[in-house]
């Protein structure tokens, strides 16, 4: 190329730069010894490495650009750092609510395993479900819930959250642990759209009583449904009438008077073990209460260990509660399906512990 009748010669950083824009990916890196020699030069493991691009410099050497899963997951961290530090510089303000009266009942609400991601093909399951429904049948569910328990004078909400609200936990439509997952869409996707349900459940809640959310950590989304629950936190700041424990322990605990209520996704600690956890963890809480509870997740239905539906351990109730969640390829060709849906709700008195018990149903 000439300019000026001169001609312009690139240099060799500008020639390597041209080469790189042109490369093509790398299919198979397996028995690709240039590549071998690349990584072990460098430290870099097969196994973490992500996708490949390679091309020849001007000198006819092999170079290679490597992404490995450390820099998607770095990347993934920088995006909910943004997320969070959005969050925290426009946080709502929200009005007092003057409420007339403090009642004595708590009302439990919790939509468990709601699976925001979840795909599942109608012509395939029988039982469609996609993000837009999920959100739906939540909605759908608070609303049928505090329909029903309108005959109670109402004066605290314990908000359930966490609990695989998610469907995946990173970029490669898996869960935390690597298990493949059928989605219906980005990562990113379903983080804004399950905080947007989120806050959307608060302001609804918060119309009733002052509302305590209790984040609890699952094992689809064990990173990024804990970043929700911060995010959730942030989003409610500055409103007094809203409490948000978004902690990161796998067993909590929540005390309303002689009630305490004892709460984990339900893919920890066995069954039988809870009653005697609840006991040693919270040992004060313990010796304060008459009427105590285990609220788990995770099964999707009420049918549990030796087909029943709540176990009553010595001092303890133990139960597992229903899913408003459909069934995906995996679970209908494995037969694990068919359980009724819902989101639950319970009642608690202040003196009387559980008084009242509110599904709604799909």
């Amino acid at each position: 190329m000439k300019k000026n009748g001169q001609r312009i010669r690139l240099t060799n950083d500008e020639v390597e730069v041209i080469l790189e824009s042109r490369s093509s990916n790398l299919e198979n890196i397996n028995g690709n010894t240039s590549l071998d020699i690349h990584l072990n030069d460098r430290g870099i493991n097969k196994k973490d490495v992500v996708s490949v691009k390679h091309w020849q410099s001007a000198s006819g050497e092999y170079r290679f650009s490597v992404v490995t899963k450390e820099n998607i997951e770095n990347e993934n961290q920088k995006i909910f750092e943004q997320v969070h530090k959005f969050i925290s510089e426009h946080s709502p303000k929200y009005p007092t609510i003057k409420r007339k009266t403090t009642g004595k009942h708590l009302l439990i609400v919790n939509p468990a395993d709601i699976h925001i991601g979840k795909y599942a093909s109608e012509t395939e399951t029988g039982d469609p479900y996609n993000s837009k429904i999920a959100t739906k049948r939540v909605i759908e569910g608070i609303n049928g819930i505090l329909e029903k328990s309108k005959g109670f004078k109402i004066g605290k909400i314990l908000f359930c959250i966490g609990n695989d609200i998610l469907h995946i936990d990173n970029v490669y439509n898996t869960t935390t642990a690597g298990t493949p997952q059928d989605a219906d869409g980005k990562w990113h996707e379903h983080f804004e759209l399950a905080l947007k349900l989120y806050v959307q459940c608060v302001e609804i809640l918060r119309t009733i009583a002052p509302v305590d959310c209790v984040h609890s950590m699952s094992n689809h989304d064990y990173q990024s449904g804990f970043h929700l629950a911060h995010a959730l936190k942030s989003w409610f700041r500055n409103c007094d009438d809203i409490n948000v424990d978004a902690g990161v322990a796998h067993r909590k605990y929540y005390k309303y008077g002689k009630n305490l209520i004892g709460l984990e996704h339900g893919d920890g600690a066995k069954m039988d073990k809870l009653p005697l956890l609840m006991a040693q963890e919270n040992p004060v809480m313990w010796g304060q209460t008459k009427f105590r509870y285990w609220y788990l997740h995770h099964l999707h239905h009420k049918i549990k260990y030796k087909w029943l539906d709540a176990k009553d351990y010595i001092g303890v109730v133990v139960e597992y509660l229903r899913s408003p969640s459909g069934s995906d390829s995996w679970h209908k060709r494995k037969g694990f399906c068919g359980a009724q849906k819902g989101v639950e709700g319970f009642i608690h008195h202040k003196e009387k512990g559980q008084i009242a018990r509110i599904s709604h149903l799909f």
